[in-house]
């Protein structure tokens, strides 16, 4: 008697998910895009609130971070009308049912992501209109958004998980590629988010340390648990630091002049953020130490020993680079130093640097850094385990 190879129960599973993987790789692909338009967007719209003002709801960043929300959102709609209505048995079997509907895990994420981003431009708009210009990214209607993105981008990183854990191959490979450009996004998020405890002038601070160790280790190492590829926080970390950067510096060849007052510094072009964190370095003592020590110890036991490689490898990158980031070297366009925002004061500016070289920011440091590591620790415990979970997601 001849058997079919694909008639074994087991064979039939692998040959679902294939089936299931190939049908739903354009809509990872859709929404790691969206999530890259808004990212972009997202570093747009600050440079513009820097440069310009907030002039328009109705601006260009604006457009292209709503863009990305809707591509994501009506993707993932898309694909849940089609897999409920019409989904072939693999596709049904790849997905997950929410109130009678069936999508993968990642459209679900995506279209609550669509809706908190749609939800906040409204109320983004009154709160301007309410309480005018605002000088801080972090507020209501801002988080509310930051919230949104971060659904995007774990949207896009629960699919693209989904096609690499179903796929062998070049195939897998490519869906892990995908992976890295999700993460380096969310990395990018949060970066943007922390931006206002990480301003140059406080980067020996213990108070800079303290945040940075608070989110940073949890996303390198869901990213490097989870992710096939070899090197994966420090490939994120790498794709993460070449988009900010070439940001940063293409951004700046446009002109650009404020158009709401009052205006303190002269601008003739677009001002972008400071220098990014250079994430990269703990990235790769983190790929280095867990390749040799994970499944050799217990999360718990690794956990300690990575929160150490994080801080350290932070600080060891970080501290010194400050100095060249507040000193008259860097005022040019490839280090960004003369980033000022057109509402500083010049008498602002000055303080600014007189308190970054006074050390008062930074007194006292030790006990600092012991939180710091506390809570580093904590972070990569949460990173690991998270990143166990995100290897058997499978739709």
């Amino acid at each position: 008697m001849t058997i079919a190879i694909d008639s074994l129960p087991g064979d039939r599973a692998r040959v679902a998910e294939r089936a299931a993987s190939i049908a739903g790789a354009w809509h990872a692909r859709a929404v790691v895009f969206a999530a890259a338009c808004v990212m972009v967007g997202v570093y747009w719209d600050i440079s513009w609130h820097m440069t310009i003002g907030r002039d328009s709801f109705w601006t260009p960043a604006h457009l292209l971070i709503q863009a990305g929300g809707l591509i994501a959102g009506a993707s993932s709609g898309y694909v849940a009308l089609k897999t409920t209505l019409a989904g072939t048995p693999a596709e049904r079997a790849g997905s997950v049912n929410f109130w009678g509907f069936r999508a993968p895990l990642g459209a679900w994420v995506s279209i609550w992501g669509c809706a908190a981003m749609l939800s906040s431009a409204p109320f983004d708009n009154w709160w301007h209109d309410a309480y005018g210009l605002d000088v801080q990214i972090i507020s209501p209607p801002h988080m509310i958004l930051a919230l949104g993105i971060v659904a995007i981008t774990l949207g896009a990183l629960l699919l693209t998980l989904a096609r690499q854990n179903q796929t062998a191959g070049r195939d897998q490979e490519h869906f892990a590629w995908l992976f890295t450009m999700a993460a380096a996004f969310w990395i990018m998020n949060v970066w943007v988010m922390l931006s206002e405890y990480s301003y140059k002038e406080f980067m020996h601070s213990g108070l800079y340390y303290r945040v940075s160790a608070t989110y940073y280790p949890l996303v390198l190492l869901t990213t490097a648990r989870a992710n096939k590829l070899r090197w994966p926080a420090t490939k994120a970390a790498a794709t993460y630091l070449a988009l900010t950067l070439g940001l940063m510096w293409f951004l700046q060849i446009f002109p650009a002049e404020p158009k709401l007052g009052p205006i303190y510094q002269r601008i003739t072009h677009m001002v972008t953020m400071d220098f990014p964190a250079l994430l990269i370095v703990p990235a790769m003592g983190l790929d280095f130490v867990r390749r040799r020590l994970d499944g050799r110890l217990r999360d718990l036991a690794l956990a300690p020993i990575l929160g150490v490689v994080f801080v350290a490898g932070f600080m060891a990158a970080e501290w010194p680079f400050a100095d060249l980031l507040i000193s008259p070297h860097s005022r040019n366009w490839f280090f960004n130093g003369n980033n000022y925002v057109y509402f500083m004061t010049n008498q602002f500016v000055q303080r600014t640097h007189e308190f970054a070289h006074s050390g008062i920011w930074a007194a006292p440091l030790p006990p600092q850094l012991g939180i710091a590591l506390g809570l580093a620790t904590v972070s990569a415990y949460l990173g690991l385990k998270w990143g166990t979970w995100m290897t058997r997601v499978r739709r």
